[in-house]
């Protein structure tokens, strides 16, 4: 299977430019971009889905420039239904070097990182118009479907006029680079044509671009979307332990498609794990792969191991030899409640909220169905004392198999 076929069988090809890029990956090293604003001091796992691409690229050969938008990050990339809010430029600065080092670290320092705020800086607004303006109708620019869906709720010229500093971005590249490509996500297909187009009016010469489908859950959720929030790269922001629950629990439908995205498996590997998946789903091992690639592939294989460990040890209900960085990623989730003195056991589950009443405390610790730190309490009588608390802090209830509490002893 040539390269391109490949990315084609991964799902990885939705809108193209350029009859020949087939054969320009295929046979070809070229150059090429991937481009994100600063909008956070992180990116998510959405991110993730379209820059594990250009990796995949970049470990084929071809050259990879990855763009920080400092410049597009101060006006913003037009929403479908509102205008972002805008930063400091303050804050601006700090999201741009977060982002640098995380691209930085997922291509192990082999990628060139530029910041588009570099080329802006100093250009006038008189010559933007004479050197991009003049080539870009206003027609051309109300037929995109982005700024179509603005116009009854309204546009600034600020939004508006956001593909013409993207576009000039793949324009100046193109001459100071020999940046021939630009790879992208889905959404922003309106924005890479404008450049094509740029660099067709301006120099005459063909531009290229592919663009990967944004990537969906089976109710068609954006990935890397957790009840809202988004799954950070930055293990500080999302660790590896809650990425791993993340990914261990997609949804069977579509665990293989992420293993062809997300993932550098080989075919071969890919399609066993679809026959497993297939035949013993309780095993789960397209999800563990899916996990283990993921989190290895951003933060490291030492990382992925206590991930693994901490949800191990939570499902055998071992968690005595917690560390104290395992017990805050395992418990980030849950509201811890405080714990001021000694207390009997029934009285200590009624403060905790982990029982509504003694009559049902007493049930629980005489059917064996609390947990303390890992340790089974089946005594009524039972004191609870900080010398019951994993490192002198923290006191880990579990109720049942599954429902966890955390108090903290202070």
């Amino acid at each position: 299977m040539k390269f391109y076929d490949e990315l084609v069988w991964r799902g990885l090809i939705k809108d193209v430019a350029g009859e020949d890029i087939e054969d320009k990956l295929n046979n070809e090293k070229v150059t090429f971009y991937w481009g994100t604003d600063p909008t956070a001091d992180s990116l998510h796992l959405g991110h993730y889905s379209s820059l594990i691409t250009a990796k995949r690229l970049a470990k084929y050969g071809h050259h990879p420039i990855l763009l920080c938008g400092g410049a597009t990050g101060l006006i913003g990339d037009p929403r479908p239904t509102a205008e972002r809010e805008i930063i400091t430029k303050e804050q601006l600065n700090k999201n741009l070097e977060g982002i640098k080092k995380q691209v930085e670290d997922i291509f192990d320092g082999k990628a060139e990182v530029v910041n588009n705020y570099d080329w802006f800086r100093g250009y006038e607004f008189t010559d933007v118009l004479r050197d991009v303006g003049k080539y870009i109708t206003v027609n051309y620019m109300l037929d995109k479907d982005i700024i179509r869906r603005r116009l009854e709720t309204g546009i600034t010229f600020a939004e508006f006029a956001y593909m013409l500093i993207q576009g000039y971005d793949f324009l100046w590249l193109y001459e100071n680079k020999n940046c021939i490509m630009q790879v992208e996500g889905s959404d922003q297909w309106g924005n890479i044509t404008t450049g094509i187009d740029l660099i067709k009016k301006k120099l005459g010469k063909d531009a290229y671009a592919f663009t990967m489908p944004l990537v969906v859950d089976k109710y068609g959720n954006k990935f890397g979307k957790s009840e809202g929030n988004a799954l950070w790269l930055d293990e500080e922001k999302t660790s590896s332990y809650e990425l791993y629950q993340y990914l261990i629990n997609v949804d069977d439908e579509v665990v293989v498609d992420y293993l062809k995205i997300f993932t550098f498996l080989s075919v071969d590997e890919i399609l066993e794990l679809e026959k497993s998946n297939k035949e013993h789903p309780e095993l789960r091992e397209a999800h563990k792969a899916l996990a283990r690639e993921i989190i290895t592939d951003l933060h490291g294989e030492n990382s992925y191991k206590e991930a693994l460990k901490i949800s191990e040890s939570l499902f055998s209900g071992d968690i005595k030899n917690f560390t104290e960085k395992e017990i805050e990623d395992a418990f980030k989730g849950l509201v811890p409640f405080k714990i001021n003195e000694d207390s009997n056991i029934l009285d200590f589950l009624i403060a905790g909220g982990i029982c509504s009443s003694k009559r049902e405390a007493r049930e629980f610790v005489s059917a064996g169905s609390i947990t303390l730190n890992g340790e089974k309490i089946t005594d009524l009588d039972f004191t609870i004392t900080k010398n019951s608390c994993l490192h002198n802090k923290y006191l880990i209830v579990r109720r049942g198999k599954k429902k966890y509490y955390i108090g903290i002893y202070e």
